[in-house]
C-alpha cells in the first residue's frame, strides 16, 4: 500500500498522467499511419516547448476552438460562464486545478482560446 501511494505521488508530481492523457488524445485525434513516430515527435515538441524552442503540440486549432466555443455560447452572447468553461475543460480532458475564475465570471472567446 505504501509503495502504491509513492507511485501515485510520483506520477502526480511529475504530471505523467496528464502527459499520457494528452498524448493519447493527440494520437486519437490525428490517427497517424505511424503512431510510434508521431508520439516520439510529439514528445520532442513537448521538450522543445519546455526549453522555449517551440510550441507545445496542439490538439485543436483556432477554428476548432471557435466552433467549440460557439456550441457553448448557444445564444451568441460572446461569452460563457465559468461553470461552462470548467466543464468544457473536463470534457477535453484538461486540468481545471489552475483555473481561478469565480462562479459569476464570464469567459470570452479570446480568453477561451488562449487558456485551452
Amino acid at each position: 500500500a505504501a509503495g502504491e501511494e509513492e507511485t501515485r505521488e510520483y506520477l502526480r508530481r511529475h504530471r505523467i498522467d496528464r502527459l499520457l492523457r494528452r498524448l493519447c488524445a493527440l494520437l486519437l485525434h490525428h490517427r497517424p499511419e505511424r503512431p510510434r513516430e508521431f508520439l516520439v515527435e510529439a514528445l520532442e515538441r513537448v521538450k522543445a516547448g519546455r526549453e522555449a524552442e517551440g510550441g507545445y503540440p496542439e490538439l485543436m486549432d483556432e477554428a476548432d476552438l471557435g466552433a467549440l466555443f460557439s456550441l457553448l455560447d448557444v445564444v451568441g452572447q460572446g461569452h460563457i460562464t465559468a461553470g461552462q468553461y470548467r466543464e468544457a475543460l473536463k470534457t477535453l480532458g484538461l486540468s481545471t486545478e489552475d483555473q481561478h475564475c469565480g462562479g459569476d465570471a464570464n469567459i470570452t472567446l479570446d480568453v477561451f482560446k488562449e487558456e485551452v
